[in-house]
């Protein structure tokens, strides 16, 4: 399967024809999507290779979103803004997060790891919007590199230590002290920038902001996961320093995550508040992983995937309203629902999802991480309810802003959605809510 996976992204690389990529790329996609059907999981391929549960379904997100992110930038297409150059851009990326979320060598995991970010910074460097964008691209580069190093020479140490860096062979440390603890510390920050979580976040909101439609939709689905598929991979190594220091990480994922929520009470500019909306949904998912507890694993699965679709969707309607209006100002896009009407409905229905209301993914995902912060400890009740209330203010913010009120005068008639787009929002929506009949799969397996 893995061989066919990979003969049919180098056909893509070499295919010049738009739809010929866009229709491979969605029937990957589904194949790839079936293979879960028959409870097939290859636990060995070779060369330091493997894909368990939660490689595939993070590998299974990193094909649906790359299919859906090129089918909604059509755009790049029509206007001969490079679009061979785009399309082997999004296909190297592709490429780089398969080979990461089936690799069983730390080593190769961090290479691959890595390399995830050349794609994206000429993604956002090459079709960007604004002249900010070579500043975005600095900020997300060398907030990324900062962490990278420390994790090099942690993962040279525990070879030195153990003599292998193979999944489930590397020793773990379990003993206290202070040179475990700095050793803990530079493995996990690389995985805590890239998620991100509050205070190492300034990155993300720059480089969302600046970064076309296709970067902003990778970068919330699929490139955000990385830290989170990281840190379930290297904190059982150190789990007698992980337990004794989770408060930290809980109290910077909960309170961190309600600071940013009202953060993003005062955003004018639609992708701005989406961003910072990430931070607060990882922030969650940092104190679920973090807790080692079967509840905050499960809910952590189940928040990163369909956070990464609810977000990737409304990064996908974002743009949308910016290509009619020239603004993603929610001061100038107002009144949506007067001249697009039937696009109100996708917003309503993606901005629930991103509330976690019922039936999506998200609502069980947040059950299971509430359960295990709060049976970890009751005091952090209080920080969880505040992010969790202000989570639904935020995207009723979003929602009223944007669809209620008087429209922009200048603005006297737009197209009020074609079929590709609104191809793209059920794509992003159906699975989002599908997978809630299945959701004990990714709670049970994870």
């Amino acid at each position: 399967m893995l061989k066919f996976v990979f003969f049919t992204l180098l056909m893509l690389s070499v295919s010049r024809s738009w739809v010929v990529v866009q229709s491979c790329m969605l029937i990957v996609s589904f194949l790839f999507g079936l293979v879960y059907v028959g409870d097939f999981f290859v636990s060995n391929l070779g060369l330091g290779f493997g894909v368990d549960s939660i490689g595939y379904i993070l590998i299974l997100l990193s094909f649906w979103v790359t299919a859906l992110v090129i089918k909604g930038s059509q755009k790049v297409d029509e206007v001969a803004n490079y679009p061979s150059i785009f399309l082997i851009v999004n296909i190297a990326l592709l490429s780089s997060l398969v080979l990461t979320f089936s690799c069983s060598d730390f080593l190769l995991f961090y290479i691959c790891f890595e390399t995830s970010l050349i794609p994206t910074l000429i993604l956002i460097l090459g079709w960007g919007y604004q002249p900010e964008r070579l500043q975005a691209g600095v900020y997300m580069l060398f907030y990324t590199l900062f962490g990278s190093l420390p994790l090099l020479v942690s993962l040279i140490s525990l070879y030195n230590l153990g003599g292998t860096l193979v999944f489930g062979l590397v020793p773990s440390i379990s003993s206290g002290g202070l040179i475990p603890f700095i050793w803990y510390v530079c493995t996990v920050f690389a995985f805590v920038v890239k998620l991100p979580m509050f205070m190492v976040h300034l990155w993300l909101p720059k480089a969302h902001v600046e970064a076309p439609v296709a970067g902003s939709m990778i970068l919330a689905g699929v490139l955000l996961k990385l830290g989170g598929y990281g840190l379930l991979r290297v904190c059982p190594i150190f789990i007698g320093v992980g337990v004794s220091v989770s408060w930290v990480w809980v109290s910077l994922g909960a309170v961190g995550g309600a600071i940013v929520s009202v953060m993003c009470l005062r955003q004018t500019d639609i992708k701005a508040l989406i961003a910072y909306s990430s931070v607060a949904h990882m922030g969650l998912v940092l104190c679920g992983l973090m807790l080692f507890s079967w509840w905050g694993l499960g809910g952590a699965v189940a928040v990163m995937i369909g956070h990464g679709l609810c977000s990737s969707g409304l990064f996908c309607l974002a743009n949308m309203v910016y290509e009619r209006l020239g603004s993603r100002s929610l001061m100038i896009s107002k009144g949506l629902m007067n001249f697009m009407p039937s696009m109100a409905l996708w917003w309503f229905l993606l901005s629930a999802g991103n509330m976690a209301a019922p039936p999506t993914i998200n609502l069980l995902g947040e059950i299971s991480l509430i359960v295990s912060v709060v049976s970890w400890c009751k005091l952090s009740m209080l920080a969880v309810g505040i992010l969790s209330f202000f989570s639904a203010a935020y995207t009723l913010y979003m929602f009223s802003m944007s669809q209620h009120g008087k429209y922009f005068s200048s603005l006297f008639s737009c197209c009020s959605g074609q079929v590709r787009e609104y191809l793209v929002l059920m794509l992003h929506w159906l699975p989002l809510n599908a997978m809630v009949l299945k959701g004990g799969t990714l709670v049970v397996l994870c």
